[in-house]
Formats: structure tokens, C-alpha cells, sequence
């Protein structure tokens, strides 16, 4: 029998995180899934062990390096050496230009964007010495335009997309495949099932049709990349 692969997601809650990590325990993976509040991700860890794997949860602030390095440290221990991770922690706090204060724009930077640095840095030097692996980070609308109000989102997500750029052109040809996924439009969730009303079936993206595309970006063959998905609603302008 193979040896099960190891897939790491950072940034893990209820709506993409929960459905990546039960696309790849469907695909046969064990997962470590983490956030900075480990204990909410019991009943997810419970409801993928019906699946055979193993499955863990960890805490982590992806802002922190020593928290990061601590991260892929134990989930090497616990799992193997993860061949497939994904960056998809964010925060977003709307608020005009002349409003935002300093901390809270760093703070936002540092989710966004710092912390894709130093979870996508672990990850390369990992998988840069095995000669094979996958890193996927999670971006959004705002990765290609900054729309009023959304300077605290976009600036991050910005220099994620910058990140994840050069690191694709830097480790494609040591066996690494970076991608970047645009999320270009809202996901579906109870909190926002009411911006649906009236604008048809499928009108806003489903968590578990998005994971299906990030497996299928590890599962690519290495002649033909994908260095950025962009993924929306049928019903999306854009």
C-alpha cells in the first residue's frame, strides 16, 4: 500500500479551511490543520478520522517565525514531512484610507502577507531538498485590484501574489510547485447565504467545488503548471 501524503493547511475555520481538509482526507492524505485556536478544530479533526487517516490540530500565529518553524518541526514528527501545504489565513478590516491607523494596518499586512513569507519559506526548504512538493496560497479579488475601503486587504494580498510569483519562478525547477488561487467573488456560508437571495443557484462559490481545484493543482503534472487559478461564481461580472 502507498504511503499516505502529508497535506498542512494554515488557516483553518469553518468554510475553505474545513472543506480542503476533508477534500484531502477524501484523497486518501493525513492532515495537520492550523490555527491560532487550536480547540475549535476538534469536531473537524473528529469528523475526518471516520476517513482512516490521521489527522491533527495545531496551534499556530502564522505571523510568528518561531511559531512557523515550531509548526513544521512537529507535523514532521506527528505526519511526514508535508508534500502538499496551503497558506490560507487572512483577516480583512474595511476602513477609509484616512481612518485606518497603523497598528491595525500592519496587523493586517502581517496575516496576509508576512505570514505566507514565513509558512511558504518552511515549506520551500523542505520540499526544495526532497525535490517535489506543492504550496498553494489562497488569495482573493483584492490580489488584483484595491477597491475603496479595502487598502487593509488588498496591500497583503498584493504582496502575496508577488510572493508567491517569485517563488514559482525560483523553485519551479527544483521540483516545487507554487500556485496562487484567486478567490473572485464570496463564498457560501450561513453568515452569508442572505447576499444569494435573488441571484440564482450557484451564485456564490462552494467551499468543497474550490477545494476540488486546489487538489487538482497538487495532482498537476509538472509539464503543465499552474502558476494562478482565478475561480468565481458563473453569475460573477468581472
Amino acid at each position: 500500500m502507498a504511503e499516505r501524503e502529508t497535506a498542512l493547511i494554515v488557516g483553518v475555520g469553518p468554510g475553505l479551511g474545513a472543506a480542503l481538509a476533508r477534500r484531502f482526507a477524501d484523497a486518501g492524505m493525513n492532515v495537520g490543520l492550523a490555527a491560532r485556536d487550536s480547540a475549535r478544530l476538534a469536531p473537524l479533526v473528529d469528523a475526518l478520522a471516520s476517513s482512516g487517516g490521521d489527522f491533527r490540530a495545531y496551534a499556530c500565529d502564522a505571523t510568528n517565525e518561531a511559531a512557523v518553524d515550531a509548526l513544521f518541526a512537529q507535523i514532521a514528527s506527528d505526519l511526514g514531512d508535508p508534500a502538499l501545504v496551503v497558506y490560507n489565513a487572512g483577516t480583512f478590516v474595511p476602513r477609509a484610507i484616512l481612518d485606518i491607523g497603523t497598528d491595525e494596518f500592519e496587523a493586517c499586512w502581517r496575516v496576509g502577507c508576512l505570514g505566507g513569507f514565513l509558512v511558504g519559506r518552511a515549506a520551500a526548504r523542505t520540499m526544495a531538498e526532497a525535490g517535489r512538493g506543492t504550496i498553494v496560497f489562497t488569495g482573493a479579488t483584492a490580489s488584483l485590484r484595491g477597491a475603496a475601503n479595502f487598502a487593509n486587504l488588498a496591500v497583503g494580498k498584493f504582496g502575496l501574489r508577488a510572493l508567491a510569483q517569485s517563488m514559482a519562478r525560483e523553485l519551479g525547477s527544483r521540483g516545487v510547485h507554487v500556485a496562487h488561487v484567486i478567490i473572485d467573488g464570496v463564498i457560501m456560508s450561513e453568515r452569508d447565504a442572505a447576499f444569494a437571495v435573488g441571484r440564482g443557484p450557484d451564485a456564490l462559490l462552494d467551499a468543497d467545488a474550490i477545494a476540488e481545484n486546489y487538489l487538482a493543482l497538487h495532482r498537476q503534472h509538472r509539464s503543465a503548471w499552474t502558476l494562478e487559478m482565478d475561480l468565481r461564481p458563473w453569475a460573477e461580472s468581472f
